[in-house]
């Protein structure tokens, strides 16, 4: 077996479960999950519809690149949504299994496991990286997102010695836990340093169409690049997903876009990687990304919840609006992991503690003290949440 495997941490759920295990919450309140984000409102009929009428496809093997009609329809989706000038979809376009398959296999497709490789993740942040960059041979960094840091990957912090072993750049904006969106001052800096030491930036985006001003939807990585004059994406994929935007998690439909010669090599390795997406799946995905409607539709639903919850939780739990992203990341009045147990204990609340998203580096782990509350559930439940919230406070004070 690979040895890389014994390097894995349980994954931040299995905590949680363990944490919790030897308590029992009080039967007479339902369970309310905010610990995962997973989106609980409806799928588009657009798409189950789209889906059903597709099913006979399923007799046919599909190519691993997706259709060209599937390509067409995710490029034109990014030129419209981000203003792009021109997004190829022949060589700039793939569809992916999900962006959590995809994020994973990239770092296996680029890393050379030989060569003293360097991975950049965000602490905290989506454990998927640091398993893909373990699996694929290289060595983690973990650079802190702090408030006091605005939030930003502070790239200073790594050494001009270590810049030369870079190989891949994992940045994740609209940002899990925090909701931070990235400037296009730290795309800037990122891209420059991506141009001087040769390395791949891979932009997780799968949280960009959860946002809650119509008018001024987050900075996307090609769109970043395409404003600083970065003709051809160099260096940069980014990952996106119909998991938050259409509610469809359980479709596993994404894709991967930009820098042309990395996708070229990605595809390489995606076709022995056995990963085509099902013909019915692709359909699907055309009706999804060619529809706005649902999209918005959705947003006013997370604006509504967060405006309900936000204020209200933010008197006993810290929490500034995020930027994007269905997350309130909530400052504990003590232990994230000891707040997490009691909330579940005397209100059948869960929520996922903040150093369970994080590693300790140097003494220090940059998400205790936080707790990550999704707003997924309905109104009604989140709403109930708030209201169970406020009363554990309370009681904890006396």
């Amino acid at each position: 077996m690979n040895p890389a495997l014994e390097l894995l941490r349980p994954y931040p759920f299995e905590r949680l479960r363990a944490l919790l295990a030897p308590l029992a919450p009080p039967p007479d309140r339902l369970p309310i999950n905010l610990s995962i984000g997973e989106p609980k409102h409806p799928t588009p009929r657009v798409l189950l519809e789209a889906l059903a009428g597709a099913l006979p496809t399923l007799a046919n093997y599909p190519a691993t690149k997706g259709t060209d009609a599937l390509r067409e329809a995710i490029a034109g989706w990014l030129m419209r949504r981000y203003r792009l000038r021109r997004v190829d979809p022949q060589t700039q376009v793939l569809p992916v299994n999900g962006s959590r398959e995809a994020l994973f296999a990239f770092a296996q497709a680029t890393i050379d496991a030989h060569g003293n490789a360097l991975v950049l993740v965000p602490n905290p942040g989506y454990q998927i990286y640091e398993g893909a960059a373990l699996l694929a041979g290289a060595q983690l960094r973990y650079l802190p997102t702090t408030r006091s840091g605005g939030w930003r990957m502070p790239l200073e912090r790594v050494s001009a010695q270590d810049w030369q072993r870079v190989r891949l750049v994992y940045a994740c904006s609209p940002g899990n836990p925090t909701g931070h969106v990235m400037s296009l001052q730290e795309w800037q800096e990122l891209f420059a340093l991506a141009d001087r030491h040769d390395f791949l930036i891979a932009a997780d985006e799968c949280y960009s169409e959860i946002y809650f001003d119509e008018a001024q939807p987050p900075l996307g990585a090609l769109e970043a690049a395409e404003r600083l004059g970065r003709t051809g994406f160099a260096r940069l994929v980014c990952f996106s997903s119909l998991s938050k935007r259409s509610n469809a998690p359980g479709l596993r439909s994404g894709f991967v876009a930009g820098d042309a010669r990395a996708l070229e090599r990605f595809l390489a390795y995606r076709t022995y990687h056995g990963c085509a997406m099902s013909p019915a799946t692709q359909a699907a995905s055309i009706a999804a990304w060619n529809d706005e409607s649902h999209v918005i539709d959705n947003r006013r639903r997370y604006a509504g919840k967060f405006a309900q919850a936000q204020p209200r939780i933010s008197r006993v739990l810290p929490a500034a609006m995020p930027q994007a992203a269905f997350y309130l990341w909530a400052q504990t009045p003590g232990d994230d992991a000891h707040y997490a147990s009691t909330l579940y204990a005397e209100q059948n609340v869960l929520v996922l503690p903040g150093s369970f998203l994080a590693r300790t580096v140097e003494g220090t782990n940059p998400g205790a003290g936080y707790v990550r509350i999704a707003l997924v559930a309905d109104e009604a439940q989140v709403v109930a949440a708030t209201e169970r919230i406020l009363a554990h406070a309370a009681q904890s004070a006396c």
